[in-house]
């Protein structure tokens, strides 16, 4: 799976599989996933290290910014969305060899994530990120180190801002670089779902916190930040990309569109159950840490579309309270599940994966091998995700 600096196609003959990631031993979702994972993360090492070098002679300085996307994205993550583009191009491709190609888009998915990230975590306050300082913290830090003047936490951000700017520019020059050598027929639609992605899951982060300084929302807005936060930009975009990318027909890509906007939004309610009811030992998050942040979830909608004024008034005063004690956290979450909010959730859950099920299934939908493994199984992985 080594990713060449060159961008050039294989040569005319080349073997099916010239290029592609070998996954010897691996069978089942888990296999594969861990088996693309330890490929993916030495070729992106790799890359981002020659981008750094670049960085570094351009300005010195500036390594720093390149040195922060450098640890976040090495620092460990499940790698779904390249997997995902990776996967499906495998099962939709019919003797294709652009391997390259499709490596790279899976590193510019990789790349949108970490951007996505860093930003997340200044505008989550949020202190800890895989288990390192996030990077505005870092940066924080830094300041107090070199023994800069002025406010050491604005600077933190401002530096943090630049870095995931850094990552949002490698993203687009990776997307740009891939589908300039795939075959003409598929580089605008590769290109423009790409672009897309960032503009959508953008546009559903502003309308997640306007609804959370709202403390209230529609169904119609919450359904819509669910789809373009989440179900658009976690699975549908990244399958889509991969379909694309192989050039696969209309009616795959339909039934592909179908089951990737469903499991992008089963993903997320799942996260807000983990969010407001995971334990914090596999979760890595605090407890109620999305009660913590405000965040106004599907559980808080039903949850106040049920509970009687007094409840409903506590919970709202709960929301973005930072930190709620043991106790307090405890009768909120007895209230979320006793009024039927949570069995709601996990409802909308099963039923998303359900549609996903059926689409996969669409005689229409050819696709093989190891994509069909890899998707199918991905079903169950977040049917039963505790992290």
């Amino acid at each position: 799976m080594a990713m060449k600096e060159s961008t050039t196609a294989p040569p005319p003959g080349a073997p099916r599989d010239a290029g592609a990631p070998r996954v010897d031993g691996a069978s089942g979702f888990h296999g594969l996933l861990a088996a693309f994972r330890r490929r993916f993360d030495g070729d992106m090492a790799a890359w981002i290290d020659g981008r750094r070098r670049a960085v570094a002679a351009e300005a010195a300085e500036a390594v720093e910014l390149a040195a922060a996307v450098a640890r976040l994205a090495g620092a460990g993550g499940k790698r779904l969305r390249p997997a995902l583009v990776w996967f499906t191009w495998q099962g939709c491709r019919r003797g294709d060899g652009a391997s390259d190609a499709v490596l790279r888009l899976a590193l510019a998915a990789e790349m949108l994530h970490t951007y996505l990230l860093i930003h997340d975590d200044i505008m989550d306050h949020a202190a800890t990120r895989r288990g390192l300082p996030t990077a505005h913290a870092a940066f924080t830090r830094r300041h107090g180190e070199l023994g800069l003047g002025g406010d050491g936490e604005d600077f933190g951000v401002t530096a943090a801002i630049l870095a995931g700017d850094l990552a949002h520019a490698w993203a687009h020059e990776l997307a740009g670089g891939a589908a300039a050598v795939l075959p003409a027929a598929r580089r605008d639609a590769v290109a423009t779902a790409f672009h897309a992605t960032a503009q959508e899951v953008i546009s559903g982060q502003y309308l997640e916190i306007l609804l959370a300084g709202r403390r209230r929302g529609s169904a119609e807005e919450l359904a819509r930040a669910l789809r373009l936060k989440s179900g658009r930009y976690s699975v549908e975009r990244p399958v889509q990309l991969g379909a694309l990318a192989a050039g696969a027909g209309d009616a795959t890509r339909a039934a592909l569109a179908v089951y990737g906007g469903a499991v992008g939004e089963a993903f997320q309610l799942q996260d807000d159950v983990l969010g407001t009811f995971g334990d914090a030992g596999e979760t890595g998050k605090p407890v109620a840490s999305d009660l913590e942040e405000g965040k106004f979830t599907f559980l808080v909608y039903h949850a106040l579309d049920v509970l009687p004024p007094a409840g409903a008034a506590e919970l709202r005063d709960a929301l973005g309270r930072s930190p709620l004690d043991g106790e307090r956290v405890a009768r909120l979450r007895r209230m979320i599940e006793e009024c039927g909010a949570l069995a709601k959730v996990r409802a909308m859950i099963d039923d998303r994966l359900e549609t996903a099920r059926t689409a996969l299934a669409d005689p229409d939908c050819a696709l093989e091998g190891e994509g069909r493994t890899f998707l199918s199984g991905l079903l169950d992985y977040v049917a039963e995700r505790r992290e």
